[in-house]
């Protein structure tokens, strides 16, 4: 799991340079093969969802060879990221 979060925050990675928040998260229940994350970057702006995935699973290709499953959960711009957190934490204080 260690090489999964440092290959997303490392700026050799297209998608970091421009990078605001990530989460890597073990669900394989401590085997290390099944990973969820949430990335949100400015290399997403304009584009749409799949061409998302498929840019963050691009950066972790040699990774993707290790593990059974990555499930990317969010990928957001900072805009998007933002606007979540507001209607969340808006949410929870009606």
């Amino acid at each position: 799991m260690s090489g999964l979060r440092n290959k997303v925050k490392s700026p050799k990675h297209c998608f970091v340079s421009f990078f605001f928040f990530q989460e890597v998260i073990d669900t394989s229940g401590g085997c290390g093969a099944k990973f969820s994350i949430v990335i949100v970057t400015e290399q997403f702006e304009g584009k749409r969802l799949l061409e998302r995935h498929r840019l963050v699973n691009g950066a972790l290709a040699e990774e993707m060879k290790e593990i059974h499953a990555l499930s990317i959960t969010k990928a957001a711009t900072p805009e998007q990221w933002k606007q979540q957190q507001e209607s969340e934490k808006s949410q929870a204080t009606a």
